[in-house]
Parts: C-alpha cells; sequence; structure tokens
C-alpha cells in the first residue's frame, strides 16, 4: 500500500509526526468517494468509520484532525497524486478478496414537480455488495451520461 504512494512526499513537521502518511490518504480519499468536501469533511469520515478503518490502517494516533488533512493534501502536486491513484485503485482490484463495486442509475418515481417545471430526481450510487452498504450517492441533473 504505501508503495504505491511513495513519490508522493510526507510534508516536514515541527513536531514529531503523530499520523502516518498512508493512514492520511486513505482516510481523505475514502471521504471523497463517500462525497466529502473538505477538510473537516475527511476528518468526520474517518471518526464515524474508526472501527472499519483500524481493520486495515495502522492509526497510532487515532483520527488526524481537518488541519492536519489540509497541511498534508494541500502542499501535494495534484498530477503527483493523480499518477499514484490509479495504481492504489489497481492494488485493491487485483488483492485476494476483491469485489467489484456496482454503479447504477436511478430516477425516483414522484420526484418530479410538474407546477413547478422541475424534472424527477436522477441519483447515481456505487454499492458494495459484500457489505450491503451504499458507498456514495450522487445527484445527477438528468439521466443521461450516467
Amino acid at each position: 500500500m504505501s508503495s504505491v504512494f511513495s513519490e508522493i512526499e510526507d510534508p516536514p513537521v515541527e513536531r514529531t509526526p503523530v499520523h502516518l502518511l498512508t493512514d492520511i490518504l486513505i482516510i481523505g480519499i475514502l471521504s471523497v468517494i463517500a462525497g466529502g468536501k473538505g477538510w473537516e469533511d475527511m476528518e468526520n469520515y474517518g471518526l464515524s468509520k474508526y472501527d472499519w478503518l483500524e481493520q486495515f490502517l495502522a492509526l497510532p494516533e487515532g483520527i488526524p484532525s481537518a488541519d492536519t488533512f489540509g497541511r498534508v493534501f494541500e502542499p501535494i502536486n495534484p498530477k503527483l497524486f493523480e499518477g499514484c491513484f490509479p495504481r492504489w485503485v489497481e492494488s485493491i482490484v487485483e488483492a485476494p478478496g476483491a469485489q467489484v463495486i456496482p454503479i447504477d442509475g436511478k430516477t425516483l418515481k414522484g420526484s418530479y414537480d410538474r407546477e413547478q417545471g422541475k424534472s424527477a430526481l436522477h441519483l447515481v450510487s456505487a454499492w458494495s455488495s459484500e457489505h450491503r452498504l451504499v458507498l456514495g450517492q450522487v445527484k445527477q441533473d438528468d439521466k443521461s451520461m450516467e
């Protein structure tokens, strides 16, 4: 896992680092996949999923703070991270017992409003069959290009 992100340098801190770079990156990625929009969402995601995350992350000092996520992610070169991300996904897919994540779009029946001229609500969801859990859901403007 850490070899996938080995090109990304751990930003220097003036004190002893208490969180592993890999832990921070993984929690950040998972938070964004789940719909997180910022550093606070990353911290909240980590706190809410702590029991699950500690099964495969070290988390020597628990979940990093929102400020820590910001300090780590802000200096990362986006192109470098973009190159590491597909390798991380590939490593997960190739892992023994890895699962395929179905992605499906649905239109919610009865969610339209004729009086206001608003069309029905279209949602695209990613589903974990193994855990019977929606991993993320995004509202789409229309049914095309799920």
